[in-house]
């Protein structure tokens, strides 16, 4: 079993050996594989060690395991699309489903699911069915009607799963709440929200529900719906507390997953013991997520004002989801050759200090980028060259409305040397995808 997988992978230029086998089996022992999806995360851990390892290292997962041969310059739907594991795939799925209504890449992302899913992802199945069956319809918006409601918030070690529903069950019953609701909900079993196991909304654990809103999460709906009357929110307004979660999410695709290996101590001590004094390094893989950020925000002016409380929160919430370094400091309208570590501009800090850090952080420069001319001085301008030399994936953030910037010099003047964005959902995810194509 499994033999053959060190072979396939140096065919694709990864480091594998017997060794690779021997830490794969371990894992198999200890219980941790028990999907596919689980296969794919423990032996990515064990082959990685670089990001631009991860390319190669899924298509060799992609052509041993499912017999999916990416050719160059093809994309994944592509070559998914003409194997015949996908085929036979899709050929089940018309027979147990009775509503197959999807299009290609809808097929295509469900297959995905379905070859990724782990056991650390889906601990406990629950029956959608039995849910809607239960749930009264009827309930108004306010009652304390949704028993799960906070207890699936951001826990999301169950599923619910709705493939034993129409589409026209759900879609009836969708309209119907859609009447009902007034307020936004998170967690739940019942209201159209975010987290949680509803059937309805976006971000949470529903196999075969309708997503609304979000940007697909676990890509598991059946039906994917945009419109703003089920789910309010607008991902080119400027930033604010409605759309704050859709910029997170935008956010979340400059996570770096990086594989290291770290000597054992423990393990290599006990294993030379019962060796007899033969103490052989014993070697233990670890996956971390590492992502180094700079935010610098422009907090000096009534304009920012209203911003930059939303900002503050946004990137809080950032350091909170995901392991990595995030630094904040502030500047009045333009950056000289100090910034701040305080929002009252007390404890100024040296642009040396900063430039000092490692090239491979993450810049954000948040502010609306209009100063008097005299401000953009020789010391400024310098600033941000050196900057943007120093951090490649350097990106500014702004929230003046993008029709008005090229009313303004001082932004057409700063747009030259820094790469700009609206400080809006859609303009985060546009700055997050260009920052990823720099390497």
């Amino acid at each position: 079993m499994l033999e053959t997988l060190p072979d396939k992978l140096r065919e694709y230029k990864l480091h594998a050996d017997v060794r690779t086998l021997l830490l794969l089996r371990k894992s198999m022992t200890k219980g941790l594989v028990k999907t596919l999806g689980d296969m794919y995360n423990v032996l990515k851990g064990i082959v990685v060690k670089e990001p631009d390892m991860m390319g190669p290292f899924t298509r060799a997962f992609y052509d041993y395991f499912l017999n999916i041969d990416i050719q160059n310059g093809e994309t994944l739907n592509d070559a998914i699309l003409r194997s015949g594991t996908f085929r036979k795939w899709r050929d089940d799925l018309k027979e147990r489903t009775q509503d197959f209504d999807l299009d290609d890449d809808q097929l295509v992302n469900r297959f995905l699911d379905e070859v990724h899913l782990t056991t650390y992802d889906i601990k406990k199945i629950i029956s959608g069915k039995d849910i809607f069956d239960n749930d009264d319809p009827d309930l108004v918006d306010g009652d304390d009607g949704d028993d799960l409601e906070g207890q699936t918030r951001r826990h999301l070690d169950r599923m619910a799963d709705y493939s034993d529903l129409s589409l026209e069950e759900l879609m009836e019953r969708l309209k119907k709440i859609a009447e009902q609701q007034n307020s936004k909900h998170s967690g739940g079993s019942h209201w159209i929200g975010t987290g949680g196991i509803s059937p309805f909304g976006h971000g949470g654990a529903a196999k075969d529900g309708i997503r609304i809103g979000g940007s697909g999460g676990g890509k598991m709906a059946r039906k994917v719906l945009n419109d703003r009357k089920y789910f309010p929110v607008d991902k080119d307004a400027i930033i604010n507390d409605n759309n704050v979660d859709a910029a997170l999410a935008s956010l979340k695709g400059i996570t770096e997953e990086s594989a290291h290996e770290k000597l054992d101590i423990e393990d290599t001590i006990n294993k030379g013991l019962k060796r007899g004094g033969l103490f052989i390094p014993e070697l233990k893989n670890e996956m971390s997520e590492k992502l180094q950020v700079i935010l610098l925000i422009d907090n000096g002016g009534y304009s920012m004002d209203p911003f930059v409380a939303t900002i503050q929160e946004l990137f809080k919430k950032m350091k909170t989801r995901f392991a990595h370094d995030l630094e904040t400091y502030y500047f009045h309208n333009t950056i000289y050759d100090h910034v701040y570590s305080d929002s009252r501009r007390y404890k100024p800090v040296s642009i040396e200090k900063v430039l000092s850090k490692n090239k491979d952080y993450r810049v954000f420069i948040i502010g609306d980028a209009s100063m008097a001319p005299y401000e953009l001085n020789s010391v400024s301008l310098r600033t941000y060259k050196k900057l943007k030399k120093k951090f490649k994936k350097t990106v500014w953030l702004n929230p003046e409305p993008e029709r008005y910037w090229h009313h303004t010099f001082t932004i057409s003047l700063i747009k030259q040397m820094i790469d700009m964005y609206p400080l809006t959902p859609r303009g985060i995810e546009d700055a997050v995808r260009d920052m990823n194509v720099k390497r």
